[in-house]
């Protein structure tokens, strides 16, 4: 397993958030070594404190890895601590949003290898999805060590170049926040419908969750999970016609909202 080079070699993790601390979990509980960790986190929870990690007490000469956790408006003031770093066969990893792969070779080289990376926060239950790009200077085995990295909070797709990043970040990155509002609203609805508050969230949570779980569960697309459960002239079809509409429904919706998150990440890009 490519983790045994983090074992024998040593991890940096720059920030531990929440993003940081599910994938610390994740890789911890896939066999790295606690002792094999070093964080750099100036505000560490109790669970970090207690984990065995090297917390705060600087890095080796040359990790494996180098795993960039911070908050994109933290990056700048928090890398030069990592630029010795640069240049060398420490394998830099970004799961930030909005900083480029040509801004982390500014700071740490021009020859430093470095995957970027766009996580979802469903790692933080082992439900992840993150999608990874790379630069010229990641070898195959680099790279291999990423997506490994990254398996261990959840599935790990892989993209032709850094310009699918931006939509990335709009469908899975921002995505579990639409779902989030979609609970809320499914639930205002039927509380609009006479149920009782705590009732209609309830219902509106297991409902989403069980129906996520299925889509996943399932071999069938997801059209045809929406036909299955669609008896023609019911309920079910009245909802969807509205949901449907191609003008104000779901479609046009959902294609505005992604365009503005994507717009978003391109302009945090600049």
């Amino acid at each position: 397993m490519t983790l045994e080079r983090v074992a024998r070699e040593g991890l940096v993790l720059l920030g531990c958030g929440k993003m940081g601390t599910a994938l610390l979990t994740g890789w911890l509980a896939a066999g790295v070594p606690a002792g094999s960790v070093w964080v750099i986190e100036p505000n560490p929870t109790d669970w970090l404190k207690v984990s065995g990690v090297h917390l705060n007490q600087g890095v080796p000469k040359s990790p494996a890895v180098a795993l960039l956790a911070v908050k994109p408006q933290m990056m700048g003031a928090a890398l030069p601590s990592l630029q010795a770093l640069g240049n060398g066969s420490t394998l830099f990893v970004s799961i930030a949003a909005g900083t480029r792969i040509d801004s982390f070779e500014e700071a740490l080289g021009t020859r430093t290898p470095i995957v970027r990376t766009m996580p979802n926060t469903p790692a933080m239950v082992g439900r992840g999805i993150t999608a990874l790009c790379r630069n010229a200077h990641v070898s195959d085995a680099d790279y291999a060590l990423a997506r490994e990295l990254m398996a261990a909070v959840g599935q790990v797709v892989d993209l032709s170049g850094e310009d699918q990043i931006d939509a990335v970040t709009a469908v899975s990155g921002s995505g579990p926040a639409y779902v989030f509002h979609l609970i809320e609203t499914l639930a205002a609805a039927g509380e609009a419908e006479g149920l009782p508050a705590d009732v209609a969230m309830q219902l509106a949570r297991a409902t989403v969750c069980g129906a996520g779980e299925l889509a996943f569960q399932s071999s069938d697309t997801a059209t045809q999970l929406r036909i299955n459960v669609t008896s023609p002239g019911g309920t079910t079809a009245a909802a969807l016609g509205v949901l449907m509409d191609p003008d104000a429904g779901f479609p046009a919706l959902l294609q505005r909202a992604v365009k503005a998150a994507a717009d978003r990440g391109r302009e945090l890009g600049k």
